[in-house]
């Protein structure tokens, strides 16, 4: 059944790669494609089969998101932004699981992980207020995550994710921006709203592996370790628009006249053959190592193993690796395609500006995850949690 979802998604793709320039200037994602997407099966890759997912190899899911982003970077960052938290919401209390999926198990949920708000301690859960930007896709669900701290007695006694219905929340239009442009990454605004206790899952309990959803959602994808699967989440569209960027550049330069070299074919240049061989193992050497982790830390939990901590950060070192080579293979290309590539509507431009608005994203901060990996070398506190 997954490999028929995956064959599904790839017939679909032509018409995602259509509707790039409408998304961008819709500034969200078509409803004609979120329902394609819906309809293949892909937001079912990793939700729980007791609601009618497939629990799926987590490489699969990640694969799928890489493919939908060569096609359309926008489309592949909600996609995959949207997928992933069937994956979260299956580690919630049951009840949780049974609000939002119970009368209806095709309801998606957005996110905004970042503590913009807090939740204060009242009787039988939380009253929850703040302001939540960057939320990807937000128009296409009917609940949100909303991350940040828990407040008692006015100090912080943990760290979490909130889920909240539609009824509760307002977006606010503000998305104007340079790239992924059709994300709709709008804010979402809670005030005064009263979450019960069974719609909280902290951060902590998660990274013990003691999630209460874990007492009916038993396969192996929902012991994978948050600081990998979310920050995979980030980069596996960047790499799949690089694979979109390469696809792009080598039409262009298969038709392009250098007028400045008396009419010379571009694809004649054998420098610009190097530039595209460069770009492209890079590309496939941050896809491989990317998809490497995630299927090693998978068959270690296939296996009944719990996933050593090196490979944990190491999976978080090549994450952040792979966004950087995937946005380097980009510019490279960029740089070597020529006055005509910046025109609006480009595909080219597009993907470049896509992926630049992705490497921003706080999973893809490098230095941070590159201490990371020096301290747990020399035996010293790992100082992130996002591991």
């Amino acid at each position: 059944m997954t490999q028929e979802i995956i064959g599904r998604v790839e017939a679909l793709l032509p018409s995602l790669r259509e509707r790039a320039q409408q998304t961008e200037d819709l500034r969200r994602i078509p409803d004609e494609s979120i329902k394609d997407l819906q309809e293949t099966g892909f937001f079912t890759l990793v939700q729980p089969r007791q609601w009618g997912g497939r629990a799926a190899d987590p490489v699969v899911f990640y694969d799928t998101v890489r493919r939908i982003s060569g096609a359309c970077g926008s489309t592949g960052w909600v996609a995959g932004i949207l997928g992933i938290h069937n994956w979260h919401l299956a580690l919630f209390d049951q009840r949780a699981q049974q609000d939002v999926w119970g009368e209806d198990p095709n309801v998606r949920v957005a996110s905004s992980y970042a503590p913009m708000g807090a939740g204060t301690v009242v009787e039988g859960g939380y009253l929850v207020n703040g302001s939540w930007a960057w939320s990807s896709g937000c128009d296409h669900a009917d609940w949100v995550f909303v991350g940040g701290p828990v407040i008692k007695d006015g100090k912080p006694v943990d760290f979490g994710s909130f889920l909240i219905p539609r009824s509760d929340y307002r977006i606010d239009d503000v998305w104007n921006v340079v790239g992924l442009r059709g994300t709709g990454s709008n804010t979402v605004v809670v005030e005064n709203v009263f979450v019960p206790a069974h719609r909280f899952l902290s951060f902590k309990t998660m990274g013990e592996a003691k999630a209460p959803g874990l007492e009916h959602n038993t396969d192996p994808v929902y012991r994978m370790p948050w600081g990998t699967v979310h920050p995979t989440t980030i980069s596996s569209p960047i790499v799949g628009m690089a694979y979109g960027a390469l696809e792009a550049h080598i039409e262009h330069q298969g038709k392009r006249v250098r007028a400045a070299y008396a009419g010379e074919q571009a694809k004649d240049d054998p420098f610009g053959k190097v530039r595209i061989a460069e770009a492209a193992s890079d590309i496939d050497a941050a896809w491989r190592q990317l998809s490497g982790n995630v299927a090693d830390e998978y068959a270690c939990l296939v296996a009944g193993r719990e996933i050593p901590f090196a490979l944990r950060a190491r999976a978080r070192r090549d994450q952040v690796r792979a966004t950087g080579r995937a946005v380097a293979s980009i510019d490279r290309l960029f740089e070597a395609a020529g006055a005509t590539a910046l025109e609006n509507g480009t595909v080219l431009q597009r993907f470049w500006r896509d992926a630049h608005a992705g490497r921003v994203h706080a999973a893809n901060d490098a230095e941070r995850a590159y201490v990371m990996y020096g301290n747990h070398a020399f035996g010293l506190p790992t100082g992130d949690t996002m591991v």
